[in-house]
């Protein structure tokens, strides 16, 4: 048997490691298999290069590590596609919170960071929950809630404290109009959307 180490481009979450490892696992003469995101260890009996090679991309994943630039317009699209998810689930949370406070529990007498701090952790599971419901399609449950929990925090974070802060400076407090929702969902999706773009292109395509 012999063994041979690919660095592995396009991979980004377990799902990933797990497309790869089924891909690979098909081809006649493979042994043992290590596969993490970013690599593939594979021990092999006569397998040749090209058949392995062609696993690998086949399975949509690329050789190497790609080179990064900010000038590819599918990567703008999917990384968009992401946020878009993510805003839907930060906001069930989020603006769910802001108002309950608002409508139904007027008189708690907490303060607006404290309600602020409150919904963005709600933001934070509705949107882990949302992600796990779409990776079901591709993924068991807990694959699927592993991987939404992997997922980038500092994107999530930064959604929702764009979101919050363009609340308070438009209405000076934690409240939802009609003129302010709007423009907490363009903050929240403008200010992650390139760090999402920068995630993907440098480590992989997306999961869902």
């Amino acid at each position: 048997m012999e063994t041979v180490t690919y660095e592995v481009g396009g991979m980004s979450c377990q799902g990933c490691v797990t497309n790869l490892t089924n891909a690979l696992q098909k081809v006649d003469g493979i042994g043992e298999l290590q596969v993490e995101v970013g690599q593939a260890v594979i021990e092999h009996d006569g397998v040749s290069t090209e058949t392995l090679e062609a696993a690998i991309t086949g399975a949509g994943f690329t050789i190497g590590e790609p080179e990064f630039h900010w000038r590819d317009g599918s990567v703008w699209g999917q990384s968009a596609y992401n946020t878009m998810w993510c805003l839907i689930g930060c906001s069930i949370g989020d603006l769910g919170t802001i108002a309950y406070f608002q409508f139904v529990w007027t008189d708690s007498g907490w303060s607006t960071m404290a309600i602020m701090m409150l919904a963005i952790m709600n933001g934070l599971l509705t949107s882990i929950a949302l992600e796990t419901v779409i990776l079901l399609k591709q993924l068991p449950f807990q694959d699927a809630l592993r991987t939404a929990m992997g997922m980038s925090l500092i994107s999530m974070i930064a959604m929702e404290a764009a979101m919050n802060v363009t609340d308070v400076i438009l209405t000076g407090g934690a409240m939802l109009t009609l003129q302010v929702i709007i423009p907490m969902w363009i903050a929240g999706f403008l200010t992650p959307w390139p760090y999402n773009y920068w995630r993907l292109k440098k480590y992989g395509i997306a999961c869902h």
